[in-house]
Order: C-alpha cells, then structure tokens, then sequence
C-alpha cells in the first residue's frame, strides 16, 4: 500500500505507525509496539543543566519555519528510518496542516528542532535531532509548554530511548496508550491556536509548576 495523507491519518488514528529499514529501502512498514512511549504533559523533566541553558537564553524557537529542513536534519545519521516516501508523505501531511515542525535556531542558525503529526488532542512526535549542545531538549521542553498551553492530552513518542527516558518519558501498555489516543482523539486542537511563547522564563516557570 503506498502511503498517501489520508492511509497515514487513518494509520495514526487507529495506533499504527510507518517506518523504513533504511534511508534507502523503498519499502515501509507499519509497526504497533506492544509497550509505547509518552511524555506525560505535566510530567516533563527539566534538570538543573537544561534550567540553566532555558536561563541563560540565546536561542529561539520557532514552528513550521522550515519544516523540511527539520526533517532532513533529522534523517541526518547513520541509521533512520525517514526513506523518501515517508519525506514526502509527511511533507504533503505539513502542506496540509497537519505535520508540524518545532525549531531552535541560534545565532540564524537551525540548531535543533522535532517534529511530528498532531491528530485531535494527540501529537505524535516522530524524530528530532540535535545540532547544539541540548538542542533537541530545548526544543522538547518548549514544545511540551506549547502542547499544554494548546490543550493536548497525549505526546507520543512511539518508543522509550534513555535520551527521553531522562526527560520523564515513559511505556505504557498498548492497551493503554489505545485508551489515551481515543480520548485525545475525542477532542479538538489546533497546533497552531497558540502563539508560541518566546518568554523563557515564562515557559520555565509553568514547566516546573506542572512537572
């Protein structure tokens, strides 16, 4: 089955994901784990590292400024599982406000970022890389703010790494997480709804209010 917009909204929709062996390998796959990883809206992890960096400022984020180049960066690496049909796929999901990327820029420059699908109440992120020191924990931490500050109730993040591990993300059962995605799927968001907050201080504070 080629994938279009619509198979992947109905894939994310029903608890399946798609993804490949290889940069290279023209075929995908759908994958349903049997233990999935989330981070707990109000159970973001900031440690006094990351606290300081969110301090000390000289960056800014940003949403959908470039989502392309957010992707490539992410497939970036010696092993992934973006091919070009899932690129153009999620590329086509952006076009059609659908796929969001979240960016951390310094000095100009594009210094990490993530991105994802956001269905209902549900975001489902799918990769994020790193370009800086802390780059993608910056951008995870804003767009945890952002995510409450919109009303969502569930972040995906597909699987458990030590990475997300250390920033409070944890496995929940299928079962589970199919409970959570039902009722984030009852509700209507918008990703967008919500100017980004670039007050650092301001997302901090909430940050550790709820964590």
């Amino acid at each position: 089955m080629s994938l279009t917009p619509e198979v992947v909204l109905h894939a994310y929709a029903s608890g399946v994901f798609p993804m490949s062996e290889g940069r290279h390998d023209p075929e995908v796959f759908w994958v349903d784990p049997r233990e999935r990883g989330v981070i707990p809206l109000r159970g973001f992890h900031i440690s006094r590292s990351l606290s300081r960096r969110m301090k000390k400022g000289a960056y800014r984020t940003a949403i959908n400024e470039d989502f392309p180049a957010v992707m490539r960066a992410c497939a970036d690496r010696q092993e992934t599982w973006i091919n070009d049909e899932i690129f153009d796929v999620f590329t086509a999901l952006h076009a059609h406000g659908f796929a969001h990327s979240f960016e951390v820029y310094q000095d100009g420059v594009l210094a990490g970022g993530t991105y994802g699908l956001a269905l209902g109440g549900a975001f489902f992120g799918e990769s994020m890389f790193s370009a800086c020191t802390d780059g993608s924990k910056l951008a995870l931490a804003h767009l945890v703010d952002h995510l409450n500050c919109t009303g969502f109730t569930l972040f995906d993040t597909q699987f458990l790494t030590p990475h997300l591990a250390s920033l409070g993300a944890v496995e929940i059962s299928r079962a589970s997480y199919r409970r959570q995605l039902a009722e984030a799927l009852k509700i209507s968001r918008r990703f967008l709804d919500v100017p980004l907050t670039q007050d650092t201080h301001l997302v901090l504070q909430r940050m550790t209010q709820t964590s």
